[in-house]
């Protein structure tokens, strides 16, 4: 209780140690002592008192408790963390501007106590004793957020909470979604931007219920109250670092199929010479990181994201260059462990590769100031550098001109003197060689200066003494001075040492040719030269050895030849019997020496040593294989194989047993000293091996009843419940179980094994820090190589190295404000690559015929077919029109991710179809036989679809037959009945819709660091149209025209006689004339005077009539305007009296609160 010291103690209970109830429980403890059982609870020992009062509060709580369990079930899955896990990868992900450089910092300084200023690429730190994180920040670019969000194992979303959450966020959360969803944890920054406390509770509260709708509900979300000194409160880092410590994390499918890993170092291996001739040349790289997902080989291909595939041409490891505290061994007490390994950022100044270490000197003698002699130098050294040819090829091509109109002498074709003599002996020696037969060797036809005796010779016998004698000597002793030189050339003349003097000078520069050849043939001859225990004993396999034993011979062979064509064989012959009794004599020295007496085979004693090569099994019973094999098959899971041993020098032997057997064992032997001496002693090991058939019988019955005792005894024990009401979880606990026992299967099974014949049977595990070797790179990627970008290298499987037609389920996505249309190319993400394609929508039918869709459909799947790389079955992908950061675009598109779906089909074909409908028009009509015109354009295309289904729009149906002469193209059909000359005849046909072969990775890191989030693919036809201001084409059939129908003209009604008989009366047609003629004119009526008079009477009346109402209407309208006008004065007049009395009233009102006032 130290913590405690200086605070108020809390008082603690003490027990009454007399009175009543003190005695009560003395009592029961008592009789709790004298049971029979006193191990049993309460509640096992008084049932009743523990019984249920009410059924249904018990359903209730049993089913509460069993549905709280049942949500914290999930399938267990197969542990293959290895003993050394890789570093848990933490992506910080968010918009620009919210603080994630910060948060790197700051999370960096509390596990490390160091200040990073430059973050570039992942920075790996050690947090605790089993614990490594590899922090890695996330730009702002969609291919930088889809390899992240493939390789992280948690994100870090970090959100300006003064601005809500943005587009990039929601985007990441759909790309997480689609590639396998790590842990997620928001982390909320500027909250100090809100001044108003009421207003950032309901702030915080708002954006956690987002972020649970868009996660799931109750996810972890981080408040980062803000900043002091440009960093976060150190208890909040604290808080935070010891939430990522912690964090377990769930396998997920894709990454535990292939491995993978995340650069975090780059190395260019690459010849500078090549370079400097060539700077576009492709180049060797090497790329370093953590092995994670399951184990690496060198036979797989892998894919660099942003780069393409790449088959690994070397693959080996290196030591880990941040260790986990303990694991490695301290070269001194002074040496502090690594807790930062981030060498892209500068950090971390100790650098391990294959066969070398970089350290890094920060000390003064890097800031001194150069002397004229080092600039000077130093500029040697780069001219020299420059050069793209060598200082000999540079001579040669030297000029020289005796006179202006002189050709020039090349320094190539000039030769000295002494050249010229030696040039002339050489000739004539080869003029006097008989035939050319071995008469010049190798050594005369080279210059001196590389005769085989010479010091640059690898043969020289000095130089192996000396090489034997001086192992540690430095590679510069080997240009020896030209007194040693001429020591170890003890055949040239005295006279002759001034030329090779000259020679040597002259020829300084020859060395560097053929370096390559030269350090080959030396590793060969070293190679040959060690000697082993298996060359020892077997036999000499030196090829060195061997080569000057060959040339010996040969040496000897050309002493004997006579005259130059043939050859004495008599001694050699006899030197091959030499051997060859030397042999026999060495292999005799094996066997026991007989002289010269034959080996009787007859005898009995010589029977038996060759008598077990005539037999398949053993002569003793307990040794037979038969029986050895039915004893192995009755009791194989019951045999200790591996508990026991017998100690080879004191012959004891040692069985491994159960505790409980152990246990048997010395209680019986216990008895059995009480009882008397020992009856038996223990068998031997050669006793045992003797035993017979019906004894081995007997003991493995023995361990096998004493087995199923014991098992069986367990079995009881652990049936006690405590006399709970619990569920059924057995299957849950099997599943559990065997999960557990399959990982430690998997663990086991190649731990006995030494590291490097491991890595050859299992490969390069996780948690291996690796180095992966490349050639034929692109220049480009190592030119515009940015560390802020993440470079994830992925393992492909043998099946998805290969590309084909690939069938998906997709659907467009509801934030995505456009349709997609066929033929339009899609960036496609799936599995570890990231491509260009033109895909083709399809709907899957009732007969499962894919029929071609031109858009896809809203809110509901369908199909899509493109040409890509195979991948498996139900692996997620997400498909995006553009990846380019342009503000324009990303406002006019706003959400980016066009579609989500997975993978179907694999069968590397396409079966889309699409319906086409052939129209033609009849011209002759017999009956139900019609001619068809306007459908086809020849008779072969008519014989083709003989037999073809038609119809018509009215419904009618028929099939065609033959093709008729006139017109071209035209055919005989016939129908199930008659059509008429204005029907249009269908013919509903489908044919099969070819996708298009292309696929073309993204290849972002090839781009300039301020061009990479600008990758620009396959445009759409709409793009180009829009770009270069073009019009489509219009299409007669496509463009609205106004139809002109003709009048119908109905043939008139014929009623036949019998149905006119049987008609009523009033429906019957009747007869009229045959020829009516045409109605008369109307008769003119001339009305007499009387009724003249009375016309003109009333035309008077009636006019006076409208005379009256014309005048009354007028008058009406009159009055009318009249009373409108006086209504309108009397209103003016009444608002002014209404007026002056308010203007009185105020008045006497202001005079009353003048007087008030004083």
């Amino acid at each position: 209780m130290a913590d405690d010291v200086g605070q108020d103690k809390r008082k603690q209970h003490r027990a009454r140690q007399s009175g009543v109830k003190a005695d009560k429980k003395k009592v029961k403890a008592k009789k709790d002592a004298n049971q029979k059982e006193p191990e049993l609870t309460a509640r096992q020992r008084n049932p009743k008192a523990f019984a249920i009062n009410s059924a249904q509060r018990a359903e209730r709580n049993f089913r509460r408790k069993e549905d709280l369990t049942a949500k914290k079930q999930h399938i267990p899955l197969v542990d293959q963390t290895p003993d050394e896990p890789p570093p848990v990868l933490i992506a910080i992900v968010g918009p620009p501007k919210v603080g994630k450089t910060t948060l790197i910092k700051d999370l960096i300084k509390s596990f490390t106590r160091t200040n990073v200023t430059d973050i570039r690429g992942p920075i790996t730190i050690v947090t605790s004793k089993k614990r490594r994180i590899t922090l890695l920040e996330c730009n702002n670019d969609i291919n930088s957020m889809i390899d992240v969000a493939k390789c992280a194992d948690l994100v870090l979303l970090l959100c300006d909470a003064s601005y809500g959450f943005e587009m990039e966020i929601f985007e990441f959360l759909n790309i997480c979604q689609v590639h396998g969803m790590p842990k997620i944890m928001g982390v909320l920054t500027h909250l100090d931007m809100i001044k108003n406390p009421k207003q950032l509770r309901k702030r915080k509260k708002e954006l956690k219920h987002r972020f649970w709708t868009e996660v799931y509900d109750g996810a972890k979300l981080f408040y980062l109250s803000g900043l002091l000194h440009g960093e976060y409160l150190r208890n909040e880092i604290k808080n935070l670092g010891r939430f990522i410590s912690v964090m377990k994390f769930r396998p997920l499918q894709w990454r535990g199929a292939h491995s993978y890993l995340l650069v975090d170092r780059m190395e260019d291996i690459t010849n500078t010479d090549a370079v400097r001739r060539d700077p576009k040349c492709d180049r060797e790289v090497v790329l370093y990181g953590y092995v994670r997902g399951v184990p690496l080989k060198q036979e797989h291909m892998v894919h660099i994201a942003g780069l393409g595939d790449a088959r690994i041409d070397e693959l080996s490891l290196i030591p880990d260059p941040c260790p986990l505290p303990g694991t490695e061994k301290k070269r001194s007490l002074l040496e502090k462990e690594r807790l930062l390994y981030a060498p892209m950022s500068g950090v971390g100044g100790i650098v391990y590769d294959k066969d070398a270490v970089y350290i890094e000197l920060q000390g003064s003698h890097s800031h001194k100031e150069k002397t004229a002699e080092a600039s000077e130098q130093e500029a040697l050294v780069s001219k020299l550098i420059d050069k793209k040819t060598t200082m000999d090829e540079q001579i040669e091509q030297q000029e020289f001109r005796l006179f202006s109109d002189g050709a020039p002498i090349m320094s190539k074709d000039f030769k000295s003197e002494d050249q010229a003599e030696s040039d002339e002996d050489e000739d004539e020696d080869s003029d006097a060689d008989d035939s050319g037969l071995d008469a010049a060797s190798d050594d005369e036809e080279q210059p001196d200066e590389f005769a085989a005796d010479d010091w640059r010779g690898e043969n020289s016998d000095k130089e192996e003494e000396e090489d034997e004698d001086e192992d540690g000597s430095s590679g510069d002793e080997e240009y020896q001075s030209l007194a040693d030189v001429k020591e170890s050339a003890p055949n040239s003349d005295a006279s002759d040492e001034e030329d090779d003097e000259a020679r040597i000078l002259a020829n300084n520069m020859s060395w560097k040719t053929n370096l390559a050849q030269k350090a080959r043939d030396a590793f060969l001859q070293r190679h040959s030269e060690s000697r082993n225990l298996m060359r020892i004993v077997y036999g000499v396999y030196n090829q060195g050895e061997l080569s000057k034993q060959q040339q010996a011979g040969d040496a000897e062979d050309s002493e004997e030849e006579l005259g130059g064509l043939f050859r004495v064989a008599a001694k050699k012959q006899t030197d091959i019997q030499k051997d060859k009794d030397i042999r026999d004599k060495d292999e005799r020295c094996f066997f026991e020496y007989q002289s010269d007496a034959t080996r009787d085979w007859l005898s009995d004693s010589n029977k038996e040593l060759i008598k077990n090569c005539f037999v398949t099994g053993k002569w003793k019973a307990s040794e037979d294989a038969e029986n050895l094999l039915k004893l192995d098959d009755m009791s194989d899971a019951d045999s200790e194989v591996y508990g026991d041993f017998e100690d080879l020098e004191t012959g004891e032997q040692h069985s491994g047993k159960p505790q409980a057997a152990a246990e048997e064992d010395e209680a019986s032997a216990a008895d059995e000293a009480a009882a008397g001496p020992p009856a038996k002693r223990r068998m031997t090991r050669v006793e045992e091996e003797n035993l017979t058939k019906a004894e081995l019988m007997a003991k493995k019955l023995k361990l096998k009843a004493k087995f199923d005792a014991e098992y069986d005894n367990n079995g009881e024990k652990g049936e006690n419940d405590g006399g709970r009401i619990t569920g059924d979880h057995s299957f849950y606990e099997d599943l559990k179980a065997e999960a557990q026992k399959q990982s430690e299967l998997n663990k086991s099974e190649f731990a006995q094994l030494d590291n490097e014949l491991r890595i050859q049977i299992e490969g390069y595990r996780a948690g291996l820090y690796v180095r992966l070797g490349f050639k034929s790179i692109a220049a480009e990627f190592v030119e515009n190589f940015d560390a802020s970008y993440p470079v994830l290298v992925g393992a492909l499987n043998m099946t998805e190295e290969n590309v084909g037609y690939v069938n998906c389920k997709v659907k467009k996505h509801r934030w995505y404000k456009k349709i997609l249309k066929t033929g339009d190319p899609l960036i496609v993400s799936m599995g570890w690559r990231r491509f260009q394609t033109v895909a083709i929508f399809a709907k899957v039918e009732d007969n499962l015929r894919h029929r071609y869709l031109k858009y896809t459909p809203n809110h509901v799947t369908c199909s899509m077919t493109f040409w890509g790389p195979i991948t498996p079955q139900n692996t997620g992908f997400l498909a995006l029109q553009t990846v380019r950061q342009d503000q324009e675009e990303m406002k006019r598109l706003g959400f980016r991710i066009a579609a989500t779906g997975c993978v179907t089909e694999l069968d590397k074909s396409s079966q889309i179809m699409k319906k086409l409908k052939l129209v033609g028009h009849p011209f002759k009509i017999y009956k139900n036989t019609a001619f068809i015109k306007d459908m086809f354009n020849s008779s072969l295309e008519v014989a083709k679809f003989e037999g073809a289904k038609i119809k018509t729009v009215s419904g009618i149906r028929g099939q065609i037959k033959k093709a008729h002469h006139t017109p071209e193209g035209s055919y005989r059909a016939t129908f199930e009945d008659k059509i008429l000359l204005s029907d249009i005849v269908f013919c509903r046909t489908w044919f099969r819709v070819e996708v298009p072969r292309f696929y073309a990775p993204i290849t972002s890191l090839l781009l300039p660091p301020e061009q990479k989030s600008q990758w620009q693919g396959m445009k759409t036809l709409g793009q180009l149209k829009r770009e270069r201001a073009l019009q489509n084409e219009s299409q007669p059939d496509s463009m609205y025209t106004e139809i002109v129908r003709k009048p119908k003209i109905f043939r008139p009604l014929v009623i036949p006689k019998a149905l006119q008989r049987a008609l009523p009366y009033k429906d019957k047609p009747k007869m009229g004339p045959e020829n009516p003629r045409e109605a008369l004119e109307r008769v003119a009526v001339i009305n007499s005077p009387y009724e003249q008079k009375v016309a003109k009477m009333m035309k008077m009346i009636e006019t006076n009539y409208k005379d009256k109402r014309h005048r009354e209407r007028r008058e009406t309208k009159q009055r009318m305007k009249n009373f409108r006008a006086q209504k309108r004065a009397d209103e003016a007049s009444k608002l002014k009296r209404q007026k002056e009395l308010r203007k009185k009233v105020s008045r006497a009102i202001s005079k009353m609160r003048g007087k008030n006032s004083k």
